[in-house]
């Protein structure tokens, strides 16, 4: 591991562009993106220890608990691609999951360099989120807001049917948001105390937004 690897956390809700930035993130500075989702889904898959803790709780619907998702996240941050940092997206979600993550990251001798934020309105957010569509073949997603096809309704990939998927109704839609807002907003302020927070405004173009969060890490890297 290097001296103060770049270790970072991508706050938003859903419609705010983060798995875009993410994925410009993790290429443009050689570190992995780690979603607490992947990383739940992987481990399951692999039945190793921590997947079998994680299956004991999913196949019954119940909440993984945060110390087994920061367990999955301490562990994938030992691997040696993950020596020069980590881009967290998903977690933490709560303010707990935010304290427990730093206690468990001190014990390891490393800390979170910088929390970016993407920030876009409420009512943004439900227009971006509720007019996603997928692809039912390669599961590619577009937005008629944001990143429409090429052709309506077919997938610029694989020309497969594009249709829209049942939580992304704009009801469903919005209670997702406002859960989200609900519980991250204490995050955002308690990364914003530490002086590691960075609000972006993402109601911008993707480049833009990409422009932004370069300049904001450049200055953290040197």
């Amino acid at each position: 591991m290097v001296d103060n690897p770049l270790d970072l956390v991508l706050l938003g809700p859903v419609g705010a562009g983060k798995g875009t930035q993410a994925r410009r993130i993790s290429s443009a500075y050689r570190i992995p993106h780690i979603a607490s989702g992947d990383l739940l889904r992987s481990h399951r898959a692999q039945n190793d220890e921590l997947g079998q803790q994680a299956r004991n709780y999913m196949d019954r619907g119940a909440l993984v608990p945060d110390e087994l998702v920061i367990s999955m996240i301490v562990h994938r941050m030992r691997q040696p691609d993950a020596g020069h940092g980590v881009l967290l997206d998903g977690f933490p979600r709560t303010l707990p999951q935010a304290q427990a993550l730093d206690t468990e990251l001190e014990e390891e001798g490393r800390k979170l360099r910088m929390a970016l934020y993407l920030e876009v309105p409420f009512a943004v957010l439900v227009q971006r989120a509720a007019g996603r569509w997928t692809c039912r073949t390669c599961q590619a997603t577009y937005n008629y807001q944001v990143k429409p096809p090429l052709r309506p309704g077919i997938c610029d990939i694989d020309g497969g049917e594009l249709y829209q998927r049942e939580d992304d109704r704009v009801d469903v839609v919005s209670e997702r948001i406002k859960v989200y807002l609900q519980d991250t907003v204490p995050v955002v302020e308690y990364y914003r105390e530490r002086g590691i927070l960075r609000d972006i405004d993402g109601t911008r173009d993707i480049d833009a937004v990409a422009r932004e969060i370069e300049q904001q890490l450049e200055a953290a890297v040197w």
